[in-house]
């Protein structure tokens, strides 16, 4: 009995060895459907790419130009006379102060004339009463009296010429400002046309620079510069205070000068500048890495991923800086845009996404 228990059990046993394979009954993995393997198949196909996600941020719109440095007021010294030069009253490099006496020219003659003059006329007043008491009393006619009065105010008039040609050996400061280096010496003969020095007002200074004529609308008195000179990271602020009313018809670029407080000296006429004009403010610009724009001839495209895939959007590009460009239209925050794998990529190709920037 129980052998043919036993064996019973053991052609039970080889039916389900044999059976349950072919049912499918034995195997506990199950196979993937053809959903998941299309899913798998896409996944591998994939282009792996890098993107970021759109944001806004300030803008300024700066113009970045050279310019130079120039004296607030400049004045190459010169007689108005000839003569030789008597006294030299200032030292070079100094300073010197408005109406300041900074040299003299040979007035010898001059001084001899205008004493004889000043004699003549206390001669002339003394004639011009006596004559006027006689008209008074008409004991001379007013003929006579008015003979007198003219010898009178012709003195003063010479003496007047004369004071004047005075003053013209002498040659003063027109304004506060700094003495360059002299060119003459006392005892030298001079003419009307020898420079004797510069004098030189640099506080404040004067920015002169040029910008592109497509700005000309942009600019305005009062805006404000930002600029370096050569050899220096100091950062100086100037002022726009005017602009030459025409453009350049050559370089077709517009004039602007500039004043920057230089009460240390720091600034020297005939320095280079780099100067940054600040044009406008743009609150929510739309910044993003000139290698994700791509150049056609109609504009600029740019790739965003939507639903994981690569859509090309048209953009209207505006100001470059540095290694990034404005989107002015075409992007909006929030946006995915693809930043590498740029010439691999068309429209509707499956992506991956590796890393968020």
């Amino acid at each position: 009995m129980k052998k043919w228990i036993f064996s019973v059990l053991t052609i039970l046993g080889i039916v389900i060895l044999l059976v349950l394979p072919k049912l499918g009954l034995w195997n506990s993995e199950k196979k993937p459907s053809a959903k998941n393997d299309q899913s798998a198949n896409r996944a591998s196909s994939a282009l792996p790419v890098e993107a970021m996600r759109i944001t806004t941020s300030k803008l300024d719109n700066v113009v970045v130009i050279t310019g130079s440095v120039q004296a607030n007021e400049s004045l190459e010294l010169k007689s108005e006379t000839a003569g030789k030069i008597t006294r030299i009253y200032f030292e070079e490099g100094r300073a010197v102060k408005k109406g300041d006496l900074l040299l003299q020219v040979n007035d010898v003659e001059i001084k001899a004339e205008l004493t004889k003059q000043k004699f003549n006329k206390k001669l002339n007043e003394g004639i011009e009463f006596r004559q006027r008491k006689l008209l008074e009393k008409e004991a001379i006619s007013q003929e006579e009296y008015d003979n007198a009065l003219n010898k009178l105010n012709t003195s003063q008039a010479d003496i007047a010429v004369l004071e004047a040609q005075e003053e013209k050996t002498k040659i003063r400061a027109p304004f506060d400002g700094i003495i360059g280096l002299r060119y003459v010496s006392e005892g030298a003969l001079i003419a009307t046309s020898t420079p004797i020095a510069t004098l030189y007002n640099i506080s404040p200074a004067k920015i002169e620079f040029s910008i592109p004529g497509r700005y000309s609308m942009q600019v305005k008195p009062g805006q404000k510069i930002n600029f370096t000179v050569e050899s220096d990271t100091s950062v100086f602020v100037g002022q726009v205070y005017a602009i030459e009313p025409q453009i350049d018809a050559n370089t077709r670029t517009l004039k602007i000068r500039a004043l920057a407080e230089n009460t240390k000296g720091l600034l020297i006429p005939g320095q280079f500048v780099r100067v940054e004009l600040i044009l406008g403010v743009t609150d929510k610009a739309i910044m993003v890495p000139t290698e994700a724009v791509i150049p056609e001839l109609n504009g600029h495209k740019v790739f965003i991923s939507k639903n994981g895939k690569a859509q090309e959007v048209m953009v209207q590009t505006g100001i470059r800086k540095n290694i990034l460009l404005e989107i002015v239209s075409g992007l909006h925050p929030n946006d995915t845009l693809i930043t590498t794998g740029i010439l691999q990529l068309k429209n509707g190709l499956d992506i991956q996404i590796t890393k968020m920037n």
